[in-house]
Order: C-alpha cells, then sequence, then structure tokens
C-alpha cells in the first residue's frame, strides 16, 4: 500500500454492480445529528459495563472505609464509621486528576468509502467512535479536544461542541488532509486519532513522530472496509481514486488478491512498527464489525497503559487487561 488512491481507497465497478464513495449527496453538516445520536447510543452501551477507576487520592467524591493501618496519621480516622464497630476506619476519597485527550477522525475523502460488505461508509465510523469517546472520557470527567480545532473542553456539552467543530469546518482544507495537522498538544496528554491511514508509511511515522516528542501518547485506530482488508472483488475492475483522477482497469482482479494482501500487510506492519517505537498502541476496526468493538479494547489500553485508569470493566475487576 504506497499511496492513496489505490485499489482500497477507490471506487470498483463490475459486472457485480457499483461500490460508490458515499457523502457525496450529504454533507457532512448533514450527517452529523444522525451520528451523534449513533455515537451518544454506542457510548451508553460500552459505558453500562464499566465504572469509576476506584483508586484512593485527592479529590472530593466518597470511595470505600478501609482499616486504618498503622502507618495512617490519627487525622485521618473516620470516628463516626469507627464508633460502630470494634475497628477504627478511614474514610477514603476518589483520586480525581483530570487528563486531556486531542481526538482527530479522518474525513478526507478515502474515507467515505464503502463497500457491499459493510453497513457504514469509514468516514461515519471514524466520526462516531470519535464523538463515543469524547462523550465517555467527559462522563468521566476527563478534557477532550478535537486536534487542531478546539481546546480542551471538559464541559458535559463537549461533544456536541465537537460535532459542531467539525461541521463548521468541514470544507477546510485542514480537516480534508489525510494525516493528523499539526498543532500545540499540552505535555503528557493523549492522542487517539482514527482513519484509514493508508499514505505511504514514511509520512505516517514522521508525524507520529512529530506528536510524541513533546511527551504525548498516543493510540491509533486503522479503519478499514473489509472488501479494503480482501479485495473482495471478482473478474474486470476499474478502480478510482477518490482525491484525484487516477483510473487503473484489472482484467481479472482476483489473480492479484495474494499480492494485494502481501502488501496490505507489509503497510501495515510498517505503522506497527513506527507506533511501537514512540510507546503507542496500534488497532485495526473493520466497517462491518460494531462500533462498541474498538471503543472497549481502547478503553482496556488506556487502564493497562496508566495503571490507574479511571475505567475496568465489573466483571474482570482488578485483572490485567
Amino acid at each position: 500500500m504506497a499511496a492513496r488512491g489505490s485499489a482500497t481507497t477507490g471506487t470498483a465497478a463490475g459486472a457485480g454492480g457499483v461500490y460508490a464513495l458515499e457523502g457525496e449527496a450529504q454533507s457532512l453538516a448533514d450527517r452529523l445529528p444522525e451520528l451523534l445520536l449513533e455515537a451518544l447510543r454506542v457510548a451508553n452501551t460500552v459505558a453500562h459495563g464499566i465504572h469509576g477507576r476506584r483508586r484512593a487520592g485527592t479529590g472530593e467524591t466518597f470511595w470505600q472505609f478501609r482499616q486504618f493501618q498503622a502507618s495512617d496519621p490519627a487525622t485521618v480516622i473516620d470516628w463516626r464509621r469507627s464508633a460502630s464497630s470494634d475497628h477504627l476506619y478511614v474514610r477514603e476519597r476518589e483520586w480525581e486528576a483530570a487528563h486531556t485527550f486531542w481526538l482527530w477522525p479522518d474525513v478526507s475523502p478515502s474515507m467515505a468509502f464503502r463497500s457491499h460488505l459493510a453497513p457504514t461508509p469509514k468516514r461515519d465510523r471514524a466520526l462516531v467512535l470519535t464523538l463515543a469517546f469524547a462523550e465517555l472520557l467527559v462522563r468521566a470527567g476527563e478534557r477532550v479536544a478535537l486536534l487542531g480545532l478546539t481546546p480542551p473542553l471538559a464541559s458535559r456539552k463537549a461533544t456536541s461542541r465537537i460535532a459542531e467543530a467539525l461541521a463548521t469546518h468541514e470544507s477546510d482544507a485542514a480537516v480534508q488532509i489525510s494525516l493528523p495537522p499539526p498543532a500545540r498538544m499540552s505535555r503528557f496528554s493523549s492522542a487517539l486519532l482514527f482513519g484509514d491511514f493508508l499514505d505511504p508509511p514514511e509520512a505516517i511515522a514522521t508525524r507520529l513522530k512529530e506528536m510524541a516528542e513533546g511527551g504525548v501518547t498516543g493510540h491509533i485506530v486503522q479503519i478499514l472496509d473489509p472488501a479494503e482488508e480482501t479485495l473482495a472483488y471478482e473478474g474486470r475492475i476499474e478502480f478510482r481514486s477518490p482525491e484525484g483522477d487516477e483510473r487503473w482497469i484489472a482484467d481479472r482482479v482476483e489473480t492479484l488478491r495474494p499480492a494485494y494482501q502481501r502488501k496490505l500487510a507489509a503497510h501495515r506492519a510498517a505503522i506497527e512498527e513506527a507506533t511501537r517505537r514512540i510507546g503507542w498502541s496500534f488497532l485495526v476496526h473493520h466497517t462491518d464489525r460494531p462500533a462498541s468493538e474498538p471503543l472497549l479494547t481502547l478503553i482496556m489500553r488506556l487502564q493497562g497503559l496508566a495503571g490507574d485508569y479511571r475505567w475496568k470493566p465489573q466483571a474482570q475487576e482488578g485483572a490485567a487487561p
């Protein structure tokens, strides 16, 4: 996968039908209300099985009582609770320290692709994941920002404001690029990037390295249509680039499948190696799968990387992710 606009990012037309680029009839602004509702639904589904990080520390929210230990000062004893027992108890509060997350969905032309194997375009899935994760993070007390478009927000309306910013800047060149835009991010914050990442691996690696130099940790979700993964076409197919005028006709596209899959695997391996070198995580998501799957995986990875992250699945509390 040396460049965008190749077989996976184009329009395939053949005897079996036409697999068109969606999004041309409706603008991003028209689609965002529907996508926001879908994101809230996904966020509610994921939030059903998670709860606070439950770590003792500075904060105002009561967490639990625990028995007094010899290393504790006497001033932390809760005498009211201790009076009803034969033991001394300490009232612990939940640790509260907001973290900043920079979100970026790829809405460039190639992300409008949808094949006959998927119910939704890649762009819609990237937007749903971005908005759903923003909603979950804000509910958890974190700050979220749209990379290059909004400052960090902690308001419960942050998800709506991110959607509004995307709609307002829909036609901006900075939004249409296929790599995260250069932007100043606060040190020790985190980035969550959702896109197909079909640019040359060298360009992707350079951009990620620039982002990581400021102490930013990151998580990449590569969103692909299942047809892009397998080259699920037969016979004579015309491929069209969504980001240019290039066209290419394959007489027997199925004969290209093994070489294509090897090239895609090499492309992905190069991106994974780039993320590994800077300590970021990498995840592949296909648009024929539920949007809740990558959200749950990211939550588990955040918990594992941070150690004290606020979400844990209830059925596996205390277990290693």
